[in-house]
């Protein structure tokens, strides 16, 4: 049975077909998958149970595997999966118990909300990422994507050249901040430092251009906060509009699959002090960087 892609929105998403991606993949279907991906950006496979060991194996298929930021702040012992490369998007505590309201690990995930690309905290921002549902909730916990290829598109002559050469300073920070969350510890100081990337960029494959939003943006290199702030805010509902989202509503055992290069994605609101949802995720680590980074200091 040959691999198919039927389209779950006009411009973006599509759900694939006849393939069992806890299995080997031939060559021909890495092939199929990857060309999936430059057309439609995120892939949505249907009905595949999957260890956390299988994630990992067809994650591999597309790249080397990053370690999460969350598992290189944590200790081990506050971890309820195993492998770094593994980022628990749950609401479990390492015992497998529900977070608290007040519970510091709950409150950082609550970021996750925010429209934002992964790993753009990062100086080399993730490529691919893959969620795997293992316990969705009875009602909400959708994740939303936006595709900012066809939000640049949709820009005017103007701002494309304006916005052609400017760059981002991304940092995790920045997006916590909005909720209010700071408390990250002194050991990783290093970990939120601002880093640059582009604001457009160009797919590797295809050549078409896309915005580069996040929630992590907090400055453009040479304008002053206020502005850069209010100008990233105007792009970021300009690419949220309904016409360039979906929503993805989860059943257990679906795996999704997105660019992170060329969608920002946002977990919805559910009820989560009292159902619980277990995602499991893997992300590829990208090319890059998209920019000159500042250097950094040595400690005194």
């Amino acid at each position: 049975m040959s691999i198919g892609i039927r389209p779950l929105h006009p411009d973006f998403i599509g759900e694939v077909s006849g393939i069992d991606i806890s299995a080997p993949l031939t060559a021909e279907q890495v092939a199929a998958v990857e060309a999936g991906m430059d057309r439609y950006a995120v892939l949505v496979f249907r009905d595949q149970p999957l260890t956390d060991e299988q994630q990992c194996a067809f994650s591999r298929n597309f790249g080397e595997l990053e370690a999460t930021l969350i598992s290189q702040m944590s200790k081990p012992s506050e971890r309820r999966l195993g492998s770094v490369e593994m980022d628990d998007i749950s609401n479990l505590d390492a015992s497998g118990k529900l977070r608290g309201r007040d519970d510091k690990r709950r409150m950082y995930s609550l970021g996750n909300r925010l429209w934002h690309s992964d790993a753009s905290f990062r100086a080399i921002g993730a490529g691919y990422s893959l969620l795997s549902a293992r316990v969705v909730p009875s009602v909400g916990g959708n994740t939303e994507f936006a595709d900012m290829r066809a939000a640049y598109d949709a820009l005017d002559d103007a701002t494309k050249g304006e916005i052609e050469d400017l760059v981002t300073e991304h940092s995790i920070a920045f997006s916590r901040a909005e909720l209010g969350f700071d408390d990250y510890g002194e050991d990783n100081a290093d970990k939120i430092r601002p880093v640059r990337h582009r604001l457009v960029r160009t797919h590797p494959v295809t050549g078409r251009k896309s915005l580069y939003l996040s929630a992590h943006i907090g400055g453009i290199v040479g304008w002053p906060v206020p502005e850069a702030r209010a100008f990233i805010r105007d792009l970021t509902e300009h690419a949220t509009q309904p016409r360039f989202t979906h929503a993805h509503q989860w059943r257990v055992n679906d795996l999704v699959m997105w660019d992170n290069r060329t969608t920002m994605h946002r977990a919805r609101r559910y009820r989560d002090l009292q159902d619980v949802r277990d995602l499991r995720r893997t992300s590829i680590k990208g090319a890059g960087p998209t920019a000159e980074q500042l250097p950094v200091l040595a400690a005194e």
